[in-house]
């Protein structure tokens, strides 16, 4: 018989999961425990049953989860102390602890993922080095990304439109980790980090403030072991952890993001946008002219523009309102920079000034181009109408974003450039489709039908939309 401070820990955490819920984790329980062939006959009590990692590994290698994370998924799952019983020696997951496991860390705090988190970080109690941090976040991030493509999850991204992951997932860990903070507020750097002992206090703190290794743990667990996946409700947190993608697809173009990037910037977008990116521009598509360049761009809604230079830097900037062609600023506080590599970060605006984004062409007396942050002549982001050049001028920071230098050289020759719509495109330039002259204007369309002519350029619009429909 269980003891029944045990079984009512067990009911608690039980009770957490809808009933449908809880027969999918049984579902699944079954499958695993059945597949080490101890099953416990008949009268299966909840503590008959046991799962082994070479159940784990012959259910999940490979396919859908790398070996590493399913090696720390197993020991996440022995962590899980049965009060009054040794389970924590024993090699065999109990059906509790594989609920326990589910519950702490698909519907717990921060107070009760932490133990969990500690143990697949590291076997061994005590505290954990930067190092070994570093190696569970880049697992964590390289299983989120493999198990997403595994599942056909990335909703018109995949490896092949997009830059090498590899690098994205590095960076992608060494952002999340730069949020490591020690008990006194400092925050080790570079060589120290990887030598730094963390205690549990300092990484449960680190999970409660970086609310993506919650959200990559819930990926890996849904998509990986395959359970909770589909409920409705159940994924609201991962539900644009990627964002749709639109108009990259049999253009047989590679884009400038690669798969960590994308999810970390859409992570910063205001939340109305985060479901849709739709590609407006590339210069490999569209040519290398700054008058194409504005000619795709303007008054399309929130845009991310993101860009290379010849020494393979690639950086950008989020705006947040559509560009216009005026020789003001435009844009509010919502905008940023960011740059993906060498490092990935977000810089917001500081308050300093409301120079967000700026975009102006063919005037005498005002600089042509489209920039963001800092001031005339001196942008934290910019590309000149002379189409190729750029500068990125921050010493020691952009004083509209607190951003550093983004390019590799203060004056920088371009490499390649994209333009990004996010969110859905204003009305007035249509979803399905661009709006012509015709749907803006009603009475001209009324009249075009009275005399019985039919829209010819109905069929001429540019179809980047309607060709992902299928995705």
């Amino acid at each position: 018989k269980m003891g029944n401070a045990e079984s009512n820990a067990y009911r608690d955490h039980l009770s957490r999961f809808l009933p449908e819920e809880q027969s999918e984790i049984d579902g699944v329980f079954d499958t695993l425990s059945g597949s080490n062939g101890s099953a416990g006959g008949k009268n299966g009590k909840a503590t008959k049953k046991t799962v082994t990692l070479a159940a784990l590994q012959a259910a999940y290698l490979r396919e859908p989860l790398p070996e590493q994370m399913t090696i720390r998924l197993y020991n996440g799952m022995k962590s899980i102390d049965l009060t009054g019983k040794s389970s924590g020696l024993s090699e065999q997951i109990a059906k509790e602890q594989f609920v326990i496991f589910m519950s702490n860390l698909l519907k717990g705090n921060a107070e009760e993922k932490i133990t969990i988190i500690m143990r697949m970080i590291s076997k061994t109690e005590g505290p954990v080095k930067g190092k070994q941090i570093q190696e569970f976040t880049e697992d964590l991030i390289m299983s989120v990304v493999h198990v997403l493509s595994y599942r056909k999850e990335l909703k018109g991204w995949n490896m092949e439109n997009t830059r090498d992951s590899g690098s994205g997932v590095k960076a992608l860990a060494s952002q999340l980790l730069s949020e490591l903070k020690l008990a006194d507020g400092t925050k080790p750097v570079g060589p120290q980090l990887m030598e730094t002992n963390f205690d549990q206090s300092v990484i449960k703190d680190w999970v409660y403030r970086v609310p993506q290794i919650s959200v990559f743990l819930s990926v890996v667990i849904r998509q990986g072991l395959h359970v909770l996946h589909s409920l409705p409700d159940q994924t609201k947190d991962i539900v644009n952890l990627v964002p749709v993608c639109k108009g990259i697809k049999r253009r047989g173009l590679v884009s400038l993001f690669d798969i960590p990037s994308i999810i970390y910037i859409n992570s910063q977008l205001p939340t109305e946008l985060q479901h849709k990116w739709q590609l407006l521009f590339s210069s490999r598509l569209h040519g290398e002219s700054f008058s194409q360049l504005c000619g795709h761009i303007v008054n399309k809604g929130p845009c991310i523009v993101i860009l290379k230079d010849l020494d393979g830097y690639i950086f950008g900037g989020f705006a947040s309102q559509s560009w216009e062609v005026k020789p003001q600023f435009q844009g509010d506080n919502r905008c940023f920079l960011f740059s993906v590599f060498p490092s990935l970060a977000v810089y917001t605006y500081t308050g300093y000034n409301d120079h967000y984004m700026y975009l102006n062409n063919g005037q005498q007396t005002m600089p042509n181009g489209l920039g963001m942050g800092g001031q005339h002549e001196y942008f934290g982001l910019w590309i000149d109408s002379d189409y190729g050049k750029g500068h990125s001028k921050a010493k020691p920071r952009c004083t509209t974003y607190n951003s550093p230098q983004l390019s590799a050289k203060e004056e920088f020759t371009l490499d390649a450039m994209e333009v990004w719509a996010v969110g859905d495109l204003p009305e007035s330039t249509g979803t399905k489709g661009k709006k012509s002259i015709l749907d803006v204007d009603p009475e001209a369309q009324a009249l075009l039908e009275m005399t019985g002519k039919s829209r010819q350029s109905e069929g001429l619009r540019e179809p980047i939309e309607d060709e992902d429909d299928d995705d």
